[in-house]
């Protein structure tokens, strides 16, 4: 073979080889089905590629695989909600229990419940949950309190929850109240949006006082899932089938909405976990009389 048909030869083979390998080797769906009649609600994305959802009707846990979308119900509920979830690099899944009033921290390797926490006696609805470097805290959306789960030493569980009640600027009333939490971008606070009244709260985790995070007169209404990623918070409002992007002071006093994020799958979405460079959505479809048969999906968008 001549020196120059070799050469062109070989280029042809680089370029049909860094053409389609990538291509291929990172391609990854952009959405994917959950088991019909699963009713998701929380999504919680650890270090791997894979995805956790909480089941509202069973409280059952399924993990999917990003890569492929295909997947499976790892740990089976107790019958009652399985809500926001939070993983924390130990292999573990802390579950928000819903109208259950508890709290589950799951093995992700076993599926097994590794300690369950009954929170409250009283009729509660225990939404969501964020991990700190030593605590898991969760939020009631109908009780103006913080349930907090003090981590010990290597994340030793505690024997159990202690009830930090809000006070200052929120305010309850009727519907849903305190949801979503994330940390604020210094990491010295927490935020809680309030679905039902579109405000914003930084809250004080030791004395559980609030004040409004001023965004300039906006407001989240329908407020569910939030994700904070650098100094951006992602807040999903739900019915809106919107997510807000919010730029936020580095203290979590302040912030302003950049963006307002829509996609024609979205279907009621709930909750946010990013993974790379996409947001993974949920769509629980509340507007949808949920049946055995009723479909589910997951949605990816790019920011």
């Amino acid at each position: 073979m001549r020196p120059a048909i070799l050469k062109t030869a070989l280029g042809a083979l680089i370029v049909l080889l860094l053409g389609t390998v990538p291509a291929q080797a990172t391609s990854k769906p952009d959405q994917f089905a959950l088991p019909n009649g699963f009713q998701p609600e929380g999504i919680a994305i650890g270090g791997g590629p894979y995805a956790y959802f909480g089941s509202r009707a069973t409280g059952d846990i399924y993990r999917a695989d990003l890569r492929t979308g295909e997947g499976s119900v790892i740990s089976k509920g107790p019958g009652t909600p399985s809500l926001g979830l939070k993983t924390d690099g130990r292999g573990r899944l802390f579950v928000a229990g819903g109208t259950g009033g508890d709290a589950r921290v799951v093995d992700l390797r076993t599926g097994e419940v590794v300690k369950s926490y009954k929170l409250t006696t009283d009729p509660a609805f225990v939404n969501d949950v964020i991990l700190t470097r030593n605590a898991a805290y969760f939020t009631d959306s109908r009780n103006p309190v913080l349930y907090k789960l003090a981590l010990g030493r290597g994340g030793v569980l505690p024997d159990e929850a202690v009830k930090i009640p809000l006070s200052g600027a929120i305010q309850y009333t009727t519907g849903n109240n305190a949801n979503g939490i994330a940390p604020s971008p210094d990491r010295k606070s927490l935020l809680i949006v309030q679905s039902n009244t579109g405000k914003l709260f930084e809250v004080d985790p030791s004395t559980g006082v609030t004040t409004e995070v001023d965004l300039g007169g906006e407001l989240l209404t329908n407020g569910d899932g939030l994700l904070l990623s650098g100094r951006t918070l992602y807040a999903v409002l739900n019915r809106l089938n919107t997510v807000a992007a919010i730029s936020l002071a580095a203290d979590g006093s302040s912030g302003k909405i950049v963006k307002r994020l829509t996609d024609p799958r979205f279907d009621v979405p709930t909750t946010v976990a990013k993974y790379g460079t996409r947001l993974y959505l949920p769509n629980a479809r509340f507007t949808t009389t949920p049946t055995p048969d009723t479909t589910y999906n997951v949605v990816a968008i790019k920011p």
